[in-house]
């Protein structure tokens, strides 16, 4: 693979019922870069539905995948991607959904702990590190006395699901900006005020 190669993963759970879900949220910004790209997501080997292509010429090359896990077991198609595409846990990007970040809000992040986020601690755990970039993106605490796990099984309500289409946009710029220009840069642009 070349040094310009990322494996980005949304991360979510398989099956039509969950498409929606504010859990998905990792998995629906895996589409809209596939869409950025022109690429289709098709079965693969290593347990995950994977599409491939370059963000333009001279640019970097983006595997996208989706596992086909549920998301509290994602680490083991993650670990079989980097194996397979032969990258480190240095250019994985994952994407996925953040309780303690405001919804609407996009956040990044190396390494760290995993907060709770199953999906995450088994990355962590299958990938042999947890120094790789999060692509947080804000889906807000539940209301009331709600249990975060029923949050975050439900799909996106009225108003937020209006505002969806801008936060998977801005979730998939700040991937590309990731891969183009580091961390740093990207952070910069993404963590300061609007």
């Amino acid at each position: 693979m070349s040094d310009n190669t990322w494996l980005v993963v949304g991360l979510g759970n398989p099956g039509a019922q969950y498409a929606g879900n504010r859990h998905n949220v990792g998995q629906m910004v895996a589409d809209e870069l596939a869409a950025r790209i022109g690429a289709t997501f098709k079965s693969h080997k290593t347990a995950s539905r994977v599409a491939e292509g370059f963000l333009g010429p001279g640019r970097p090359k983006l595997v996208l995948a989706k596992p086909n896990s549920y998301m509290n077991t994602s680490g083991g198609p993650v670990s079989a991607l980097l194996k397979f595409y032969s990258l480190g846990a240095d250019r994985l990007v994952v994407v996925h959904d953040e309780l303690d970040i405001p919804f609407d809000t996009v956040r990044l992040k190396l390494g760290g702990g995993h907060g709770g986020h199953n999906g995450l601690r088994d990355i962590q755990k299958a990938a042999g590190s947890p120094d790789f970039t999060r692509v947080r993106v804000g889906i807000g605490r539940p209301p009331g006395r709600m249990d975060a796990a029923d949050y975050v099984l439900r799909d996106f309500a009225g108003p937020e699901r209006a505002a969806l289409p801008n936060l998977l946009s801005d979730a998939a710029d700040a991937v590309e900006a990731v891969v183009e220009h580091g961390l740093v840069a990207a952070q910069q642009r993404f963590h300061s005020p609007a």
